[in-house]
């Protein structure tokens, strides 16, 4: 990362908790007819600089700083406007105050109120932990269908993470619809190019990933917690929502939701989530979305057409012509 002259100046971060208390606790304080102004900040005086590299040490990143003195905040928020979610020039204004020391200089605040806030170590990590089981409890088609952008090339921004959204329309009942995708993985196959996920397999391997060699538990029922090939279930029924354990430069999701159409038959719904860590995350996504379109596009239409076998046949076992096929299935339409 090059790091400019700013990523220097001190500052004593406080968590959002501790804001929040400092916040209740004025609500108590008794009316004397004056005013008081109380500077509150977390119980370290550190650095941008240091702020960055721990959230990055707890996240499992590594990073190197590199100087850049001549670095302007016009320059640093044109960067920052091409790596983050946040505008330019919201940047530029952020930036701007970022060389002006924002440290505790009176201490009234601690001799007041009975609040002792948290270490930068402890405030980052119950910000991830909070960070990722708002992940866990998250629907992502309903936040990418309540944005009302269409998807575009390279799919939707929402955030730092990026999202690839399709549909497929299929005449059959949601029960026999949901049951391929129950059964996806394992021996089963993922219903399109699987000579592709094996080869991604070994690469995570040769990488030190997990690769495809789990498997699944069970050819025909999962259970939240469960491994699936290189995923792990992180919710199950209505749908299913797998959480990426392969060696990726960012986290990734996949969810399938089924649902009901008044009309007769069902939509499947295939959300893919990624959230990229740093600008090689943010290459890698773009670099790979035509591979991945074609692969989430022939999941969907290897999905609806064994529903409709399903449909017509019954819910029986996966035949031996449906194991690894890794044939893509022609028909169908994905919007």
């Amino acid at each position: 990362m090059i790091r400019p002259a700013w990523v220097r100046t001190l500052t004593q971060p406080i968590s959002i908790e501790d804001l929040v208390d400092y916040c209740l606790a004025v609500l108590d304080l008794p009316a004397d007819g004056r005013s008081h102004i109380f500077e509150i900040g977390g119980s370290d005086q550190v650095s941008y600089r240091e702020i960055m590299l721990e959230y990055a040490r707890q996240r499992k990143l590594r990073r190197w700083l590199i100087p850049a003195p001549l670095l302007t905040p016009r320059l640093s928020s044109l960067w920052l406007g091409l790596t983050t979610p946040v505008y330019a020039r919201i940047n530029k204004k952020s930036i701007d105050s970022l060389r002006n020391p924002t440290i505790v200089r009176n201490e009234i605040s601690l001799a007041t109120f009975a609040i002792r806030p948290k270490r930068l170590q402890e405030s980052i990590a119950r910000a991830i932990r909070n960070e990722d089981t708002e992940l866990a409890a998250t629907r992502w088609s309903d936040a990418v269908s309540s944005s009302g952008n269409e998807r575009p090339w390279g799919g939707i921004r929402l955030g730092t993470r990026l999202f690839d959204l399709r549909s497929i329309y299929v005449d059959a009942s949601p029960d026999d619809t949901f049951t391929p995708i129950r059964r996806i993985g394992g021996k089963n196959g993922w219903y399109c190019l699987d000579w592709l996920w094996h080869l991604r397999g070994l690469i995570d391997l040769f990488c030190g990933g997990v690769g495809l060699r789990r498997g699944r538990r069970d050819p025909e029922e999962l259970a939240i917690g469960d491994a699936l090939d290189w995923w792990r279930i992180e919710a199950y029924e209505p749908g299913i929502r797998l959480a990426a354990e392969m060696k990726l430069p960012g986290r990734a999701w996949l969810e399938f939701e089924v649902s009901p159409r008044k009309a007769g038959g069902a939509t499947i719904r295939q959300t893919a989530v990624f959230d990229p860590a740093g600008l090689f995350g943010l290459i890698y996504w773009y670099a790979i979305f035509p591979l991945h379109a074609a692969i989430f596009e022939g999941m969907l239409r290897g999905i609806k057409q064994r529903a409709l076998e399903i449909a017509r046949h019954g819910s029986g076992a996966p035949t031996p012509s449906d194991e690894g096929s890794g044939n893509p299935v022609q028909g169908g339409t994905s919007h």
